[in-house]
């Protein structure tokens, strides 16, 4: 393995998976987020905590402008530290991977680090608005929701030691282990603390098109980093002929 290459690769691909990440946040999920925190004002207002004036929009439009230009920039600090999660991944499942080409296997480990580290606990503790969830309770729902994608992950790395040891006509099991497996913690895991209080519409198309915007991450760096791979090739060892 050519380890400056093999680094350049992943972090390269995990930058850009990332800024095309915090565009489409940019673009789909703010609108939400806008709409979230006006409630939240509204509620302020409402109880006294805070008062409707021109310094406190002049405040908050200066604090939701600097939040907006930072949404690009995080997503591809964001992106590069998993995208070099996933080249990781990627060097050490390569050749156990499906598929013909580098772009086809890369695409197969962010279709299965997509399913399992982000849409099964996403599905257990989907994600929402400002307007939802206590400020009490955040710790523990940070909490939960690490805890779960580390049992789904991990969960895959065992079902793969397994899958790698069993004959080709009974590697399916490894997949069914996987599915009973991470049936049950869905089923024993804590559900969300905190009511849903906030117009339904609001919280599902929050939710909808956050998923859209993780999902244009995994499919970037799929692409990219399968493309580069194939194209530089990190793991091929260079021999230098020697000259008498």
């Amino acid at each position: 393995m050519r380890t400056v290459l093999f680094l350049a690769i992943v972090l390269v691909s995990g930058a850009i998976a990332g800024t095309f990440h915090g565009m489409a946040n940019l673009a789909i999920v703010e609108p939400y987020l806008d709409q979230a925190i006006g409630i939240e004002n509204q509620n302020l207002f409402a109880s006294g905590e805070e008062e409707d004036t021109p310094q406190f929009w002049v405040e908050y439009n200066s604090y939701r402008d600097w939040q907006k230009g930072g949404q690009v920039l995080a997503g591809a600090i964001l992106g590069t530290s998993i995208g070099a999660l996933f080249g990781i991944v990627y060097a050490l499942s390569r050749n156990s991977l499906p598929g013909k080409t580098d772009l086809q296997k890369s695409f197969v480990l962010a279709g299965i680090m997509w399913i399992s580290i982000y849409l099964i606990p996403f599905l257990k503790y989907p994600a929402n608005p400002p307007t939802v969830g206590d400020a009490e309770t955040v710790v523990l729902r940070a909490i939960l929701y690490l805890s779960f994608i580390a049992i789904s992950g991990f969960g895959v790395i065992g079902f793969y030691q397994v899958y790698k040891r069993l004959k080709k006509n009974t590697q399916v099991f490894a997949f069914v282990g996987y599915i009973a497996f991470i049936g049950i913690v869905f089923a024993l895991m804590p559900a969300n603390p905190d009511e849903v209080t906030a117009p339904m519409d609001l919280v599902n198309g929050f939710r909808a098109m956050s998923v859209v915007a993780v999902s244009v991450f995994w499919v970037s760096v799929a692409a990219i980093m399968g493309m580069l791979w194939h194209k530089f090739r990190p793991d091929s060892e260079i021999s230098v002929e020697k000259t008498p």
